[in-house]
């Protein structure tokens, strides 16, 4: 193995054991688990979210691969990436983006728990036996079990202290400051390891950001076509169409880390590329939903009555 896979195998690699477990903690104990059923109020907002997420995007990535080689790194990248709606910055971008940041807040227990269960069958229906290979392997199970359900259910363990106890209140306050300085590391870390590597997969990366491009598109219009459906309101509208659009790289890179080494740095990399396109597709959408896609349009017709 020469050097440049030593480096990028190094950072990533100890970022996940040593600090990934700590960041998904910081960020599942943010997620409002006890109060799920309050989601459920909003019937019409779920229905929107579980079918745009759910079922029209695994059809969207399902035409979107079809169109790319026969290269397993590549189709379990964009796979991997594409079929797991985000649960973190989205709310950020949310707000940015003037829709309800308080409701996508809301739903991330259920679009966690939903994209964990589903992963599978969606990675089994669009990649077959490659996606049977690689979930059959002992390293995938133990990394999922280490990375993700160990801090889910600590994370949920400290909810339930913080409604027992007034130490476990103040241990929840503490841990809203954890989040931001340890995704913004993650964030550095993976992008500075991959910037100068980008040119050793090249050939995959250029097939995968037309897809993401194309990705970001067409959500675009159809979560708007599932807000008009489901009958949403303006701030809705512009959630459903930010859920769809952001995807939860951060929690699916680990499991690509203990790929075996053939499929272990493409995978990666695909993944990452996704991160840097969607980080400025956020910036377009911010601009692009409440301006555009989803304006302001009473208000816009009282300013222009108050001026006749």
């Amino acid at each position: 193995m020469d050097c440049t896979h030593l480096s990028w195998d190094y950072s990533l690699k100890d970022l996940s054991s040593r600090h990934w477990p700590v960041l998904l903690y910081g960020m599942f104990v943010q997620i409002p688990f006890f109060k799920l059923h309050e989601v459920f109020y909003n019937r019409r907002f779920i229905a929107a979210l579980i079918v745009l997420n759910f079922v029209l995007v695994p059809l969207v990535v399902w035409l979107l691969t079809s169109f790319l080689p026969d290269n397993p790194s590549l189709l379990l990248g964009v796979c991997l990436v594409l079929l797991t709606p985000c649960i973190d910055y989205v709310i950020v971008f949310t707000h940015l983006g003037q829709g309800d940041a308080r409701l996508i807040l809301a739903t991330t227990p259920l679009l966690l728990i939903a994209q964990m269960l589903l992963l599978p069958l969606y990675l089994l229906g669009l990649l077959g036996s490659t996606a049977v290979a690689i979930m059959s392997a002992k390293p995938f199970l133990s990394t999922f079990l280490w990375l993700i359900i160990l801090p889910l259910t600590t994370a949920v363990a400290t909810q339930f202290w913080a409604k027992k106890r007034f130490t476990g209140r103040v241990w929840l306050g503490a841990t809203a400051w954890l989040q931001v300085p340890m995704m913004a590391m993650v964030l550095f870390i993976i992008v500075a390891s991959q910037i100068d590597k980008v040119h050793n997969y090249l050939s995959v990366i250029i097939w995968a950001i037309p897809v993401y491009l194309t990705y970001i598109l067409i959500v675009l219009f159809l979560g708007r076509a599932a807000a008009l459906l489901f009958r949403l309101n303006r701030s809705e509208s512009r959630t459903l169409i930010f859920s769809g659009g952001t995807r939860n790289s951060l929690v699916v890179l680990p499991l690509a880390l203990v790929l075996p080494e053939t499929l272990r740095y493409p995978v990666a990399a695909v993944i990452v590329t996704q991160t840097i396109v969607e980080l400025v597709a956020e910036l377009f959408y911010v601009r692009v939903i409440p301006g555009l896609i989803v304006p302001n349009v009473i208000e816009a017709s009282d300013n222009a009555h108050k001026e006749l």
